[in-house]
């Protein structure tokens, strides 16, 4: 069987991969709080993440509060991370792509990235993309929005990408100006999940904000084997296990 997933023309990518999600290997999720000392939180955290939005999730609904973001359009660049494909905006001032602000902080968008299948589940069920848009305070706390995809209709910020990311190699690829708005289009007003979690990927740094909006995109099946073909082999199913709630509630904002 021919693996649609695996890139021909793939070179080694510019970024040192120290795990992998691959169980029993000794590097897989399981063991990631013990591959590094500083990455403990991995193992020994209370409060990590992803986490199944479902039964066991205590949904305690909210007043209406629509996403507070200020994104502009800045330069942008491509990088293969090995493990995953991400997107960085970059400029000189610390907020060039501008952000969001929750509870009255301010968190500059710094990147987004794509997990297949999706990591956080929903009642058990994981759709087949996720996109994580990572922003971070000037007190260097982190706040992610979280954008899940089913097959469908082509996804219009991959379709601008997809060229560039069947030829990226181990450099950067400086992609020009784009808009962090083309990812969130028409979600000024929609439902969202909120809770306190951590990041998905070693070292699993805890008191993260996670934003998770209840509207699904859409990704085309041609998009989905590029942007899986273009990490190295082995990553390309690139999802944390869900993770223990340890009775963690989650907001619903309707």
């Amino acid at each position: 069987m021919v693996d649609v997933f695996t890139n021909k023309n793939q070179t080694t990518p510019n970024y040192k991969v120290d795990f992998d999600y691959t169980k029993g290997s000794g590097r897989g999720p399981e063991d990631w709080g013990k591959l590094h000392l500083e990455w403990a939180a991995c193992g020994q955290g209370r409060i990590q993440s992803p986490i199944d939005l479902g039964a066991q999730s205590p949904f305690i609904p909210e007043r209406s509060v629509p996403l507070n973001s200020d994104y502009i359009q800045a330069q942008a660049f491509l990088a293969n991370r090995g493990f995953q494909i991400s997107l960085r905006w970059e400029g000189l001032a610390a907020s060039s792509a501008g952000g969001i602000t929750i509870d009255n902080v301010a968190y500059a968008l710094k990147g987004c990235h794509w997990h297949s299948p999706s990591e956080h589940t929903f009642h058990g069920y994981r759709y087949p993309l996720e996109l994580h848009m990572v922003h971070q305070s000037s007190n260097g706390k982190f706040a992610v929005v979280s954008v899940t995809y089913k097959m469908g209709r082509p996804d219009a910020l991959l379709h601008k990408l997809m060229e560039d990311m069947r030829s990226l190699g181990s450099e950067d690829k400086r992609l020009g100006f784009i808009n962090p708005r083309d990812v969130m289009h028409n979600y000024h007003n929609v439902a969202y999940y909120r809770y306190e979690g951590s990041l998905t990927t070693p070292p699993c740094t805890e008191g993260v904000i996670w934003t998770i909006i209840k509207k699904v995109k859409t990704v085309s099946w041609q998009q989905l084997i590029t942007l899986r073909g273009a990490v190295d082999c082995g990553y390309q199913s690139n999802a944390r296990p869900t993770q223990p709630t340890n009775g963690r509630p989650v907001w619903f904002f309707t």
